[in-house]
C-alpha cells in the first residue's frame, strides 16, 4: 500500500490521504473546489466548482501515476440535486468521452459549504 500526496491538490484537512494505491487500484479521497496554492474556495457556482474539483482530482491521479482515463468509478456529492445538470455538463467535458461508473447523491452539507465534492477509484 502506498499513500499519495501532491502539492497540486489541496492538502488533506484531517487524518486521511489524498489517495491510496493498493492492489492495482488508486482510491482517491473526495476533492472539493479548493485552489491548492491559495487554500481558497474557487467558484461561486456548481460549474466553476466542478471544474476545480476535477482539476484537483486529476492532479491526485497523476501523482499516483495514472489518469482520468483509468477511472472506473466516481461518486459525486452535491449540496443541491437541482444543480446536477450543470455539474454533469462540466464533468462530461472534462472526462472527454471517458464514462466511468458513477453515483450522484445530494447531501445536507459539504466541507467548507462547497456545492460539490467528487471521489474516484481508478486502476494504476
Amino acid at each position: 500500500m502506498e499513500f499519495i500526496q501532491t502539492d497540486r491538490a489541496p492538502k488533506a484537512i484531517g487524518p486521511y490521504s489524498q489517495a491510496v494505491k493498493a492492489n492495482g487500484f488508486v482510491f482517491c479521497s473526495g476533492q472539493i473546489s479548493i485552489n491548492p496554492e491559495s487554500g481558497e474556495i474557487v467558484g461561486e457556482n456548481v460549474k466553476e466548482q466542478t471544474e476545480q474539483v476535477l482539476k484537483n482530482l486529476f492532479n491526485v491521479l497523476e501523482a499516483a501515476g495514472t489518469s482520468y482515463k483509468n477511472v472506473v468509478k466516481t461518486t459525486v456529492f452535491l449540496a443541491d440535486m437541482s444543480t446536477f445538470g450543470e455539474m454533469n455538463e462540466v464533468y462530461e467535458k472534462m472526462f472527454n468521452g471517458h464514462k466511468p461508473a458513477r453515483a450522484a447523491v445530494a447531501v445536507k452539507t459539504l466541507p467548507k459549504n462547497v456545492l460539490v465534492e467528487i471521489e474516484a477509484i481508478a486502476t494504476e
